[in-house]
């Protein structure tokens, strides 16, 4: 099979944060063309812990539009709230192929402002 640029970014950002992690559980971002997703996942255990994104009830009733930073920070902000809950403090931030600009910068900062420590 072969790989693409995006499957070689991904897997280069990938080993870099396995390498670094410390058991630290990875916040994986993923954008789609509509919507955003995050997920923490504990690669230990190969498990994801919480997850959140833009297709959710609550989430959809807050929001205007899913594809703008505003809703991504929104995101960012619930995903932390969630970690807290289930008493993570500090992740790897994963921002899989996509550059930290844009929606995927507006997450991140929100996270950070919530208290999630990356």
């Amino acid at each position: 099979m072969k790989s693409t640029t995006r499957d070689t970014k991904k897997k280069r950002i990938r080993f870099k944060i396995k390498r670094n992690s410390n058991n630290r559980p990875r916040m994986s971002v993923f954008r789609s063309d509509k919507n955003i997703y995050v997920q923490i996942i504990d690669d230990n255990i190969g498990k994801t812990l919480i997850t959140a994104s833009t297709l959710e009830k609550k989430i959809k009733s807050k929001i205007k539009k899913s594809t703008n930073k505003g809703a991504a920070s929104e995101i960012g902000k619930i995903i932390a709230e969630k970690a807290k809950t289930k008493g993570i403090k500090k992740v790897f931030f994963d921002r899989g192929p996509y550059l930290y600009h844009g929606r995927v910068k507006a997450l991140a900062e929100a996270a950070r402002k919530a208290g999630l420590e990356f």
